[in-house]
């Protein structure tokens, strides 16, 4: 039970967590000062998040790892995080796409999270949802004003959503230890918000003018820990310090 429920903490926050380093990349690089904070800003938010769950982890565990542990001293495969957002900021088109179809999906996960019979990942997702429904007003106005702006950004923003659809699928996949939760009334049966999902993502690219991608093959492996090329990259950056200068603290 104890292992399982450390696993399904560290599913949720590994998203958090390789997001956060994403948009940490872009700080300095934004398109104009203000947007630039406010990528840092949402970096910054999901990285307190990620403490929080981490810590979390860390106290199931029994002391066995730290949060710096669990962030840090991981191989590849341990991580569980989605393949969306391991995905590079090719241009700030798919920096806002990727943001908004993570962002639909995580206020609907809090939202029924913070109904968990465990109380620290309902107090944890209640303070979460409150920073989420910024995030999800920020990318979704982005949307809107590069979907419904010039030729330019539009093309842009519709070869975004193209390419980062096949991504989107694996949000709703139930890990085993998932389903253990879901059983015990800890987690959050994703399969329940796959319409609601989907429904509210076409809802907001029909008003941004952004047709919604006709695919049948999604990708998906992340929640088992086969992740695309990209990952290795963003590790090596993100362990680096802790690797290099063993012990060091948040």
């Amino acid at each position: 039970m104890k292992e399982s429920l450390y696993k399904y903490i560290v599913e949720i926050a590994d998203n958090c967590l390789i997001l956060g380093q994403r948009l940490g990349e872009l700080c300095g690089h934004g398109p104009n000062l203000e947007t630039d904070i406010a990528c840092t800003n949402l970096s910054l938010d999901l990285l307190g998040q990620v403490r929080s769950y981490y810590q979390y982890a860390a106290q199931v565990s029994n002391g066995k790892q730290t949060e710096d542990d669990i962030a840090f001293l991981r191989p590849e495969r341990d991580y569980l995080n989605v393949l969306l957002v391991e995905q590079p900021n090719t241009d700030f088109a798919y920096v806002i796409g990727r943001q908004f179809l993570f962002d639909v999906y995580h206020y609907l996960f809090l939202n029924e999270l913070q109904h968990s019979h465990d109380i620290t990942l309902a107090a944890i997702a209640r303070k979460s949802l409150k920073e989420v429904s910024y995030h999800l007003r920020f990318s979704s106005d982005w949307l809107k004003r590069l979907g419904d702006g010039t030729s330019e950004s539009h093309e842009r923003m519709q070869q975004a959503i193209d390419d980062l659809w096949a991504y989107t699928e694996e949000f709703f996949i139930r890990t085993d230890d998932a389903k253990l939760m879901i059983e015990k009334g800890i987690g959050v049966d994703v399969t329940s918000l796959k319409n609601d999902y989907y429904k509210s993502v076409k809802e907001y690219l029909e008003e941004a003018t952004i047709s919604v991608p006709e695919i049948k093959y999604f990708q998906k492996g992340g929640k088992q820990g086969a992740h695309s090329e990209h990952m290795g990259y963003i590790l090596a950056d993100l362990q680096y310090m802790q690797r290099a200068y063993p012990n060091m603290k948040w």
